[in-house]
């Protein structure tokens, strides 16, 4: 695609938003929206049956693909292999498993990816990965990928893997700002990355902000908003603090009050988050990514309000 200029870009983003400002909730229902889930491994046997309960309710959705995290060590990674590999044995979902630069070499990462093109795997989330365990910063392993973009590059030497990348509104944390980190974004996608999932996030125009600007600065990719479904306000509100998300004012109002009410905040949560996907979908996004924390229920009841239902669900509702 052509490059477009700065001030073209906030034009035309200006003009779309025109179009279809105040489209939110109460709309018509989207018929072209696709979704994707995100699991974590499991670390215990009744983890692991609300993991596939979590799987088992979600996958009549027919999500696009769904992704397994990924952690380093031994046991960890074990764990998502053999999440993996359930995957493609029990089910008809396309599995997309993470991929890290942490604690270790590049010969024992390649190892890995290897191993999942035989397996069948065919998505990789390429991602640097988090400081090591007790470092305050991430610090490249000795012999190892450094960043997330060279972690790219090399799995285009191993198979024609589809690869998404991560990519953060906000920033990242550990960028040393907007246009280090617009930068970085650019370097994994020139790599060879196929799309970007964005950090979850709760105001809206920031995402939109941030999409504008990755278009200004030759970014053509898709960018795919990661979308967190607010199964506790509390706890949300802290891992925010960890990983640069904002809390808006709004949002603590909305949930004020509700920490001893879990009826009325799954309902004050569900209606939000598929308000906020609602209205994207009314500024052109068609794709969304839900961090799921292997709970399935909010996830259900928003993408129900985003028109994505079972197939035989959704040929009535056409009907």
């Amino acid at each position: 695609m052509p490059a477009a200029n700065a001030q073209e870009i906030r034009q035309m983003a200006a003009h779309h938003r025109a179009g279809t400002e105040g489209l939110a909730i109460a709309a018509p229902l989207p018929d072209d929206v696709e979704v994707s889930f995100e699991f974590f491994p499991p670390a215990s046997e009744g983890s692991e049956k609300s993991l596939w309960d979590s799987i088992q309710r979600l996958a009549p959705l027919g999500p696009k693909y769904v992704s397994v995290t990924y952690g380093a060590g031994g046991s960890t990674r074990q764990r998502t292999h053999a999440t993996v590999e359930r995957l493609l044995k029990e089910t008809d979902l396309v599995p997309a498993a993470h991929l890290t630069c942490v604690d270790a070499t590049v010969q024992e990462v390649d190892a890995v990816a290897q191993e999942y093109w035989d397996m069948g795997v065919r998505h990789i989330v390429a991602l640097r990965g988090d400081p090591q365990a007790g470092a305050e910063r991430y610090v490249p392993y000795p012999g190892g990928y450094a960043f997330a973009s060279d972690l790219v590059a090399g799995l285009r030497q191993i198979g024609d893997f589809h690869i998404s990348v991560g990519a953060y509104p906000e920033v990242h944390p550990e960028a040393r700002g907007a246009k280090a980190d617009m930068d970085n974004l650019k370097r994994k996608l020139d790599a060879g990355a196929d799309q970007a999932i964005t950090q979850f996030f709760f105001d809206t125009d920031v995402y939109l902000r941030f999409v504008d600007q990755a278009r200004a600065a030759g970014i053509w990719a898709p960018i795919v908003p990661g979308i967190m479904p607010i199964h506790n306000f509390t706890k949300v509100a802290s891992f925010c603090k960890r990983c640069g998300a904002g809390v808006p004012r709004w949002l603590a109002d909305l949930f004020d009050g509700l920490e001893d009410d879990p009826a009325t905040h799954r309902l004050v949560a569900a209606s939000l988050v598929a308000e906020q996907c609602r209205a994207l979908h009314g500024q052109g996004e068609k794709q969304f990514h839900f961090y799921t924390l292997n709970q399935a229920d909010l996830t259900y009841a928003i993408c129900h309000m985003l028109g994505v239902r079972p197939e035989t669900d959704a040929a009535s509702a056409r009907a």
